[in-house]
């Protein structure tokens, strides 16, 4: 066997391994929603129980992403994602064999660490196997499996749970994490950074803040906003990320240096990210409860019915990455979060305890429209923000700055919706669900106007072109 061919087996082989790796992560971010009512009617649980289930993944992902790629740096990145994928797969079969809701909490917590181990690290393992002039075609081909995941999770979350029971929307990743353990050894080259930052100070400043005001947020509802628990959780972890922000500001070498929000581009596209998130994550916890338990669609047409929303991206994102060529990523991002803002505002409006599909559909519609036209120019436009040394951090901070955002959105309209509805009967349910949904369109609008701050620079995204040597440290997806 030539050299040659032998390279060109490892980098398939490398893009197989990081495609399916990426896959499941990016699946568990909204696998769950479809299942909630399952979950909730098999292991009982409270509104702010469900809430976790989603929460406890992302919160943990987002908190120890940009720690988990300095760890591979560090000391081997083939290594620490071999161990983040067996972390990952351990806990999704906790997950599955869980008894109660509490351990189905913590087991999904420990899928988030496993994933943020794993997930940045697979972009820096393909550029590591794939030759520089094959990369373009490597990353599309990785980013729309991973789009592929986020399309297509409530659907297989839905069909999973009709057709089998809920806890093989976790089953699921057993196999192929066990599959990709062996690959992985075997067939990825190691590799290590350089300068490697592992900021342990940050990383517990970060994920206590973040506990903190997750869990204010998500046991208010139960307990009331003037409960001790409440707000010590609240003004703690406001404390300790306003730490975050103070050691991100003197300490060196911080995970997130607070430098880079004095770049107008990089403060306006990360909080267009995690406002969008928050609207987007929030709504999709609602609304896919709202078809099943309010208007009773089974699982799977729960999911069926999704999918103009969220695979509207799979149809709509070549033509934004074209717009966003020649007009700039700008106005394309403005423009797709605008249009997510109105077809949230729409559904709040249309929704009833009968309403029929047809009268969602276009709402549904043009929040996928507007989500495809903000994931396509949004990577390119974060990596054109910074320098090229520093576009690791950008892309690992404007990823995490999602998740956060999809973890608050899930508390802060889950509080809207307990206050103003709940479960006792459809109709409890609308009354809380057009009030949060209301929100969550205000929410995206102001992402809106956060992507507008972007300066406008006519062909930004064409100038946006990774670093040669050291590829960007954390993933780049297209809506993990």
């Amino acid at each position: 066997m030539s050299r040659q061919t032998a390279r060109r087996g490892g980098a398939v082989w490398a893009l197989v391994i990081t495609s399916v790796a990426g896959f499941m992560a990016a699946l568990d971010n909204l696998v769950v929603t479809t299942a909630l009512p399952s979950i909730r009617e098999d292991l009982g649980g409270a509104l702010d129980d469900l809430e976790w289930t989603v929460s406890a993944y992302t919160l943990t992902f987002a908190v120890f992403l940009m720690f988990g790629a300095a760890l591979g740096d560090r000391f081997g990145r083939r290594r620490l994602f071999i161990i983040g994928t067996a972390v990952f797969t351990a806990a999704s079969a906790a997950a599955a064999m869980a008894p109660g809701i509490d351990s189905l909490i913590a087991a999904r917590a420990v899928q988030g660490v496993g994933a943020a181990i794993m997930m940045p690290l697979t972009l820096t393992l393909l550029t590591a196997a794939v030759p520089a002039a094959k990369r373009g075609m490597a990353y599309g081909i990785w980013g729309a499996v991973n789009g592929l995941a986020v399309a297509s999770g409530p659907l297989i979350g839905g069909s999973l749970t009709e057709h089998i029971s809920w806890q093989w929307i976790f089953w699921l990743n057993v196999p192929l994490g066990i599959a990709l353990l062996p690959l992985a050894r075997l067939r990825l080259a190691e590799s290590f950074g350089t300068g490697a930052r592992l900021d342990i100070v940050g990383t517990l400043l970060a994920s206590g803040g973040l506990f903190g005001i997750v869990y204010g947020l998500v046991r208010s509802p139960v307990d009331g906003w003037t409960s001790p628990l409440v707000l010590i959780g609240l003004f703690a972890g406001t404390a300790m990320l306003a730490g975050f922000v103070h050691h991100g500001i003197h300490n060196k070498n911080p995970m997130l240096p607070m430098r880079l929000f004095r770049n107008r581009a990089f403060t306006g596209i990360n909080a267009a990210s995690l406002l969008m998130f928050l609207g987007m994550f929030g709504s999709i916890f609602l609304l896919s409860q709202y078809m099943q338990g309010v208007l009773g669609y089974s699982p799977t047409e729960a999911g069926l019915r999704m999918l103009p929303w969220t695979g509207m991206p799979m149809l709509v994102a070549p033509i934004a990455g074209i717009l966003s060529d020649r007009i700039g990523g700008r106005p394309v991002v403005a423009a797709g979060l605008f249009l997510q803002a109105a077809g949230l505002a729409w559904m709040a409006t249309v929704v009833t305890a009968d309403a029929s599909y047809t009268i969602q559909l276009p709402g549904l519609i043009i929040s996928g429209i507007g989500m495809a036209l903000y994931f396509a120019p949004a990577a390119n436009l974060v990596m054109s923000s910074v320098s090229a040394h520093e576009q690791g951090i950008a892309s690992g901070a404007n990823n995490a700055l999602r998740e956060v955002g999809g973890a608050l959105g899930i508390a802060v309209m889950a509080s809207i919706f307990a206050a103003q509805g709940g479960y006792e009967s459809g109709q409890a349910f609308v009354d809380g669900l057009r009030p949060a949904l209301v929100t969550g369109a205000a929410v995206v609008a102001v992402a809106g106007l956060a992507a507008l701050l972007i300066p406008a620079r006519r062909g930004a995204v064409r100038t946006a072109k990774p670093a040669p040597a050291e590829p960007a440290q954390v993933l780049e997806t297209t809506g993990s």
